[in-house]
């Protein structure tokens, strides 16, 4: 069995409260001219506060600050949702379910 190798882009970021994370990065998309990333916290954290629509994701919006890419949280309820809503299409998109009922065809031929 020949094994996959993945190039997986990971980035540390820092909170408002100055702590740090690693991210990894699963999506990025372009709406109305603005770019956005959706990252995934490699590591749960065991905090009680979470928001109310945990996407299981962070949705960032970057932004250019001094020639450098940053990214920054989206203060916008309606532009987050907007994003968040094309995150989740994107993401479930990406899904191959064939791959997985081509699999069930094989064994139910056996």
């Amino acid at each position: 069995m020949q094994e996959e190798s993945y190039d997986v882009e990971v980035y540390t970021l820092t909170d408002e409260d100055g702590k740090e994370g690693e991210f990894e990065l699963i999506g990025s998309l372009d709406i109305d001219g603005q770019s956005y990333v959706a990252l995934l916290p490699l590591e749960k954290e065991n905090s009680e506060e979470q928001d109310e629509e945990d996407y299981g994701f962070v949705i960032l919006k970057v932004v250019e600050e001094n020639g450098e890419e940053v990214f920054v949280s989206i203060d916008d309820d309606e532009e987050f949702e907007k994003v968040a809503d094309a995150f989740e299409d994107e993401l479930v998109a990406d899904i191959d379910y064939d791959e997985e009922s081509d699999d069930d065809e094989d064994e139910d031929e056996d």
